[in-house]
């Protein structure tokens, strides 16, 4: 989530939607509840209080790279003498980084009901399936944990599709659809347009 604001911030101001100082805002707004679940004794109070500010911010950040999507093709077509390529290369890679890490964390959070669900080894439907998963040996044992869900995002950012993890519910295939166009647009027509430019 830091990293994610971290690039939110550096964005140019054209293409911020929201205040500079609102994505870190939201952070701590995260990072409190975060906090007070390890030391308080009212968990589910601090739990609910977590899983509402994490929806707030990728809720954010969804509005946010659709937005700054539709100001870089806008930037493109009418102002396209006034936009540097380097301006436009830096901005489409700070919005793929934001799409790759926002959509990583919501798979994080909802697949098997979410973290604690799979620290404490609930019987929760599965939205992917992962490989080691058919090792029968590991099976029992083995949680995906934040850093395989990012591999699954990045993945599908890179590749426009799971290159590991297979989507078993429709809700996980509507995720990656969207990650995948979201990374589609933002590669093909922002980054390729910004190349054209720096090369001639």
């Amino acid at each position: 989530m830091l990293a994610a604001v971290v690039l939110l911030s550096l964005l140019p101001a054209r293409l911020r939607i929201f205040p500079i100082w609102l994505p870190f805002v939201l952070c701590v707004v995260v990072i409190v509840p975060m906090a007070a679940l390890s030391l308080s004794t009212r968990k589910a109070s601090w739990l609910r209080l977590e899983n509402a500010a994490i929806a707030i911010i990728l809720l954010f950040a969804a509005v946010g790279i659709v937005d700054q999507l539709v100001r870089l093709f806008s930037e493109m077509i009418r102002r396209s003498a006034e936009v540097t390529g380097l301006q436009l290369l830096s901005s489409s890679i700070a919005i793929w980084v934001t799409n790759a890490l926002m959509f990583a964390l919501l798979y994080w959070r909802l697949d098997r009901g979410g973290p604690e669900a799979r620290a404490n080894r609930a019987d929760a439907k599965r939205d992917w399936i992962f490989p080691v998963e058919d090792a029968t040996e590991i099976t029992n044992d083995w949680r995906p944990v934040f850093v395989d869900y990012l591999f699954v995002a990045f993945c599908t950012a890179t590749a426009f599709s799971p290159a590991e993890a297979q989507p078993m519910t429709s809700r996980a295939k509507l995720m990656l659809m969207l990650e995948s166009m979201i990374s589609l647009v933002t590669v093909v027509a922002v980054a390729a347009r910004a190349i054209n430019i720096l090369g001639s």
